[in-house]
């Protein structure tokens, strides 16, 4: 699953070579793979415990966040996931969520605290935060209903 993510990011990230064709079948797929992370979000806050670093499930809602961002990061598929009902709660909510569990315990949710003296730490979970505000951002962007949600 992870696999088949990582290839379609690469695929939407292309601007340039996808077809309008192609475009319709993101935006077909977008609903199905928002409704996947608003499901599995939670997954990824079991990496906070050390024996849950290689937690498939989340691995897989991290490269659906990946994979929304970009999607939401294309104006023909932004307005589609803008909206999509709950995938902003839900990102605001995991959001708090990742932002609890790194003061509670070692922050690995975040490259600044992934840092241990000149080497860096390579934990999948690394800027998962920031990907999650860059969601909120572009599922806010030129929205004013979801600007006065957030």
């Amino acid at each position: 699953r992870v696999t088949l993510l990582e290839l379609m990011m690469v695929k939407v990230s292309d601007k340039n070579s996808v077809t309008s064709e192609e475009m319709n079948v993101f935006v077909r797929h977008a609903d199905f793979l928002a409704d996947c992370f608003q499901e599995k979000c939670g997954a990824v806050l079991k990496l906070t415990a050390a024996a849950a670093a290689e937690d498939e499930e989340a691995l897989v809602t991290i490269r659906l966040l990946d994979v929304l961002c970009e999607m939401t990061s294309n104006n023909s598929q932004l307005e589609h996931l803008q909206a999509f009902p709950g995938l902003l709660e839900t990102a605001v909510d995991t959001l708090r969520l990742t932002h609890l569990a790194g003061k509670q315990a070692v922050n690995i949710f975040t490259a600044t605290h992934a840092v241990t003296g000149q080497e860096e730490i390579s934990h999948p979970a690394v800027g998962f935060k920031s990907h999650l505000i860059r969601l909120i951002g572009n599922l806010c962007y030129k929205n004013k209903e979801n600007q006065d949600k957030v």
